[in-house]
């Protein structure tokens, strides 16, 4: 089922930005905001959307994870971190463009509200939930009407 993969995703990308809260930031344009947010789809078995995440020190943000097989991950403090997302070996892993190292996670079954765990290879531990507005936007889509 698609939960489990997106809360494997989400946990993996709050990792990331646990990550890149503690590097240094390298101010970047940033890029268009697009005024719908996408759809859930499957990317490689994973759900796409945008999580917040929550790490054990109190770092926090969300992970946006795209039908592509990329992810952007913004930290609270603004630092920006993207790249490549892929499962491998029952981990899920965020490769950063650039010199960063690759990190993998495991992910917890979700609770009822959607929230999981995840740690990183590291021993790093986030949790996740998907975002209110993706999810709340979801519910609202009209349903395609019946000819």
């Amino acid at each position: 089922m698609g939960g489990v993969k997106s809360v494997r995703i989400v946990l993996t990308l709050a990792a990331v930005a646990v990550e890149a809260a503690c590097a240094e930031a390298t101010p970047e344009p940033e890029p268009a905001e697009t005024a719908a947010t996408p759809e859930p789809m499957a990317v490689e078995g994973v759900a796409t959307g945008t999580y917040e995440f929550t790490g054990a020190d109190g770092s926090a943000g969300t992970t946006t994870i795209n039908a592509d097989g990329t992810y952007t991950t913004v930290a609270a403090n603004g630092t920006e971190t993207s790249g490549a997302y892929a499962r491998r070996d029952g981990l899920d892993c965020f490769d950063p463009a650039g010199e960063e190292a690759e990190m993998c996670w495991t992910v917890s079954e979700p609770a009822a509200d959607g929230s999981f765990s995840t740690t990183s290879t590291a021993g790093m531990t986030v949790t996740v939930r998907p975002k209110a507005e993706a999810s709340a936007a979801a519910a609202a889509a009209p349903a395609p009407a019946a000819e």
